[in-house]
């Protein structure tokens, strides 16, 4: 009985907890390597960087959410959306095409968290809702297709594809934005108060901090990295599609809680999640390695979910769980 005491002690401790993911980390592509020699390789690994550029984008953006205490449900509609309009504006617009793009999902991240903060709605009731708005205006404006980036489109997206010094150039520009997103949650005024909302809010407006004005520059940073993913996957496929984005849903959030971000908020960052969106991407490529059905992958994804928020959850906060 008290060594069970012990070890609820030990994972209630925050450095447990911190240093479970890295941990799971290793061992995932140790399992990998020896359930299938040759995981390890420059191909291989290259090929990882590459898939999880995308999805810790799309990730880093939702853990800004999380930390405030809420959650956004539009981020693979803001994606789908940001590649078809890269897709249809490329042609006649060039490079000019990508910041559009960008400033569109931010248009539709400040949006969210308009209605979430003024028309006091819950955040996922919020960004579903404009999820469907953002998903129906794709379908619209590509008339319910997948549009091809033609010849004259992919002379300025060829260059997402290429490799700078045997690193790809989607996990260059992942780097560099949890870099950037990494020094703004922990040097910045709007990093300290989103810690502080998602620790307590009642405690954060005693303290003076603008609330609703921190939700709507988080909503804000999750729907423009959503659209930074989008048109990095358009770039990459050459395709800008309604539904490109529709199953990188669960994986992001999974990413995030699985990294150590409590879904309460006030606790994590953007470095765990880093190191979720390798162990999800891991999972998924560890999957088809050892044969498992690529269709298997959401009961995965799933079920580490849940399991992760039950691990991470402060249930210090929440009287009721509903």
């Amino acid at each position: 009985m008290k060594s069970l005491s012990d070890l609820k002690s030990m994972l209630a401790a925050g450095w447990v907890q911190g240093a479970i993911p890295p941990a799971l980390l290793v061992l995932l592509i140790l399992i990998v390597e020896i359930g299938s020699p040759g995981f390890l390789t420059g191909e291989t690994l290259s090929l990882l960087l590459s898939n999880t550029a995308v999805l810790f984008i799309l990730a880093c953006g939702v853990t800004f959410v999380i930390l405030i205490g809420g959650i956004d449900l539009s981020i693979q509609s803001v994606a789908s959306l940001a590649s078809v309009i890269l897709a249809q504006l490329l042609p006649s617009l060039g490079m000019l095409a990508f910041p559009i793009a960008i400033l569109a999902g931010l248009a539709f991240g400040i949006l969210s968290g308009v209605v979430h903060v003024r028309l006091k709605v819950p955040s996922f009731v919020a960004t579903l809702a404009t999820g469907g708005v953002v998903a129906g205006i794709a379908l619209w404006s590509a008339e319910g297709r997948a549009i091809t980036i033609e010849e004259a489109g992919r002379a300025n997206t060829s260059w997402i594809n290429e490799n700078v010094a045997g690193m790809p150039v989607v996990a260059i520009i992942a780097v560099i934005v949890g870099i950037v997103a990494f020094l703004a949650l922990r040097y910045t005024r709007f990093g300290r108060h989103s810690l502080a909302v998602g620790a307590g809010e009642p405690a954060a407006i005693a303290a003076g901090i603008n609330v609703d004005r921190t939700k709507i520059i988080a909503f804000a940073v999750s729907g423009t990295l959503a659209a930074i993913a989008g048109v990095i996957l358009a770039a990459r496929l050459s395709s800008g599609s309604p539904s490109l984005a529709n199953q990188l849903l669960l994986p992001a959030i999974a990413a995030v809680i699985v990294g150590g971000t409590a879904i309460t908020g006030g606790l994590g960052g953007v470095a765990r999640t880093a190191v979720g969106a390798l162990i999800i991407s891991i999972v998924r490529i560890g999957m088809t390695f050892v044969g498992v059905n690529i269709f298997f992958e959401n009961v995965i994804f799933g079920a580490v979910l849940i399991l992760a928020v039950a691990i991470t959850i402060d249930r210090s906060k929440i009287a009721i769980i509903k």
